[in-house]
């Protein structure tokens, strides 16, 4: 089936990280009070890690222990802290000009992430990239963030696409990869970009490992 559908993450995919999510984290983590050095600390971040591309206020949650008042605390420090960052954020190489061939061939393009609303449009100001997509989503906007299907399925309906089989689902991280499979994507593709490894990418459902967003116009097999 034709692709009709790219939904892409951010940080991570098309935006590179160098390791300001995890910068993020640690101011959050440490509005928590969680004391530097404790093992407290190091489970924390090693969960963060595992849980890249998931809701950020839920990964919050779960580290607080469901104390909403520390996971509420530890979310506005995340946002604070990367914020603070976009002013040195840029694309992954050849993003950009993938994702415009692919709008250029006729493909609807959307961006999804686990940050809030605010935080996302933030990135996209920063980048220049309002005029990159057709739609943008967080789990706000949809009901629950990845590894749940919701922001793809979403964004098909909003889309008015007739079939999940013409979504592609591109992302650097497991739940990303879970998010796609569960949507019933046709294309479910891992990238090499970001927080996530071959390994750990390989061993969640895929169709696709590429090295780049830049190699998703061969993959889809539609480009301007």
């Amino acid at each position: 089936m034709q692709i009709e559908l790219v939904c892409l993450d951010m940080a991570g995919t098309t935006v590179r990280d160098d390791g300001a999510v995890l910068a993020a984290f640690d101011e959050a983590l440490a509005a928590m009070g969680l004391e530097p050095d404790s093992s407290e600390l190091a489970a924390a971040r090693d969960y963060a890690r595992r849980t890249m591309g998931q809701s950020k206020i839920e990964v919050f949650r779960a580290i607080a222990g469901g104390d909403e008042r520390r996971a509420g605390a530890a979310n506005k420090a995340f946002e604070r802290a990367y914020v603070a960052g976009l002013d040195r954020v840029v694309a992954v190489p050849g993003a950009e000009t993938a994702i415009a061939r692919l709008r250029s061939a006729g493909v609807k393009t959307v961006f999804t992430t686990g940050f809030s609303p605010s935080t996302r449009d933030a990135l996209i100001d920063a980048l220049g990239w309002a005029g990159l997509c057709d739609l943008a989503l967080s789990p706000d906007d949809a009901g629950r963030g990845r590894p749940f299907p919701d922001m793809l399925l979403s964004a098909l309906i909003r889309l008015e696409i007739d079939d999940v089989r013409a979504i592609a689902a591109v992302g650097d991280t497991t739940s990303d990869l879970l998010a796609g499979t569960r949507a019933g994507a046709s294309i479910v593709a891992g990238v090499l970009t970001g927080a996530h490894d071959a390994d750990e990418l390989g061993a969640a459902p895929h169709t696709h490992l590429v090295p780049s967003v830049a190699d998703l116009p061969q993959v889809v097999g539609r480009s301007g």
